[in-house]
């Protein structure tokens, strides 16, 4: 049926699977926060939490997420983890996700 569609390749099913779970983890505004605030440079969960207004412990949970999923990485320094975002697909992701959503508010 679609023949006609050159060079056409359906997506590997665990890429896609993998996708789908990355979106699922960004729809939630405070990891969206979270996220953009480390787009800025490595932090603590305490400094985390007071630019997302949100409390350390929910913080830490939204990055056990984001770690698992491959979106942040955890650097220990003594007593103390430090978070930075894994890789620049997640400026990218999130620039064309907050583009999007202020050219829809227009």
């Amino acid at each position: 049926m679609h023949d006609g569609i050159h060079d056409f390749e359906m997506p590997r099913p665990e890429d896609v699977r993998r996708a789908a779970e990355s979106l699922r983890l960004l729809a939630d505004p405070t990891r969206i926060k979270i996220l953009w605030a480390l787009l800025q440079g490595e932090t603590s969960v305490a400094c985390l939490a007071e630019l997302v207004g949100a409390a350390p412990t929910a913080v830490s949970q939204h990055l056990a997420k984001l770690r698992l999923a491959g979106l942040v990485e955890g650097r220990r320094e003594g007593t103390f983890v430090y978070y930075s975002v894994e890789g620049s697909h997640v400026r990218a992701l999130l620039t064309e996700a907050l583009g999007h959503a202020a050219a829809g508010a227009r």
